[in-house]
């Protein structure tokens, strides 16, 4: 089978899925944003549409859930979908399992009274596992991750096995093995965290690229987080002085913190933001022929309007210089909801072929019992 990359409509919030050549599925971030009560939310059920596809998998599981940090529009309802190992109260057959929980270190670590109920259930469950030794992988280590570990009697040496460090590859995925895809960790810096005196959950996000490889060739997607434009920087000052320039290669890129200026440069800029030099030299130097940059992002303001001056991204100002560097590379510039219609949200696809990528068509379905079909158990 063919890899396929799934992007959901739900407004400033991110969830993609993932399915590998071998099957093996994993799911980047989940965030339920939908307002059931309101007909008119045109973000996708999120819930529903997860289910729907697992089911025709005959599955109630993925291979592994990768939460980049713990900000609310990265891991809300995560407490009523998945099945938790850390409390009963999480557990039962209308879950879906986690075979692997991926975090950053930060969300280990880190204590703030501003964490919501799912970001402190992401953390319990990362915490449990790490603790029981199995079913993480915890991205980074700084030298708190050791400490914290120290504090709650776990052996860091017989746990090295489940962190995995920027500049290395998730271990499990290789491109020469079934699952035709390797995971190539950019962030987050150990170091930048000790250098911290407060942890910053946006810029210890983790941003990976994922290669695919199909018929012999190979296809890059580039999966930001949340970071701004002097941690992009950071990532390519050190992706470049290792001599591992292609490792910022791509055909796609999930465009960091909802086309905010912010992951561009400092200043907004008028009609369009000037983007700082190494994020210039990412986007303009790294981007392939044919690629696609993809906002999961509200639409994009009109200008002047109300939201144009709203602090809060999607920016128009981003939004401008991204389509211009979609146009120069002969790609698109996409945005989540700008796609869906209000009869039915669905995911935006792609499929990985040996000529690409290629956007996967789904017809209209009408509402069907998918969901009280029985899925094999993971």
């Amino acid at each position: 089978m063919h890899a396929q990359i799934h992007f959901f409509p739900l407004g400033n919030a991110d969830t993609l899925r993932l399915d590998l050549a071998d099957g093996r599925k994993i799911l980047v971030d989940y965030a339920n944003m939908r307002c059931a009560d309101d007909l008119n939310d045109l973000r996708c059920d999120l819930p529903r549409e997860l289910w729907r596809d697992l089911v025709k998998a005959r599955r109630n599981y993925f291979d592994a859930v990768c939460i980049t940090h713990l900000d609310d529009d990265h891991c809300r309802g995560f407490g009523d979908f998945f099945w938790l190992r850390h409390a009963l109260k999480y557990q039962g057959d209308d879950r879906v399992h986690i075979r692997q929980l991926w975090v950053p270190a930060a969300a280990i670590i880190e204590e703030k009274d501003d964490l919501t109920d799912d970001a402190r259930l992401v953390q319990a469950e990362a915490r449990h596992r790490l603790k029981e030794g199995n079913g993480v992988l915890v991205f980074s280590r700084p030298e708190a991750l050791k400490a914290w570990m120290q504090a709650n009697r776990i052996d860091f040496e017989s746990r090295k096995h489940l962190i995995v460090n920027a500049g290395q590859l998730v271990p499990g995925y290789t491109k020469e093995g079934s699952a035709q895809a390797e995971f190539f960790v950019h962030s987050p810096f150990g170091w930048r965290q000790d250098e911290s005196t407060v942890i910053d959950r946006n810029q210890n996000s983790i941003f990976l690229q994922v290669t695919f490889r199909e018929s012999g060739n190979e296809i890059y997607a580039l999966l930001g987080s949340d970071l701004d434009y002097e941690s992009i920087a950071a990532v390519v000052q050190v992706t470049r002085k290792h001599g591992n320039a292609h490792r910022l290669r791509w055909d796609v890129m999930k465009l960091f913190h909802h086309c905010s200026y912010l992951s561009l440069a400092p200043e907004r800029g008028t009609d369009e933001t000037e983007a700082a030099p190494e994020v210039k030299w990412l986007f303009e130097s790294q981007g392939r022929d044919g690629a696609i940059i993809v906002s999961p992002s509200k639409p994009i303001p009109v200008k002047g309007s109300n939201e144009d001056f709203d602090d809060q991204p999607p920016h128009r100002q981003a939004a401008n210089y991204h389509r211009r560097v979609a146009h120069q590379l002969s790609g698109q510039f996409i945005v989540t909801m700008e796609y869906p219609s209000i009869n039915r949200p669905r995911p935006l696809g792609y499929e990985i072929t040996a000529y690409g990528l290629a956007p996967i068509i789904t017809a209209p379905t009408i509402a069907t019992t998918a969901a009280a079909e029985t899925p094999r158990a993971g």
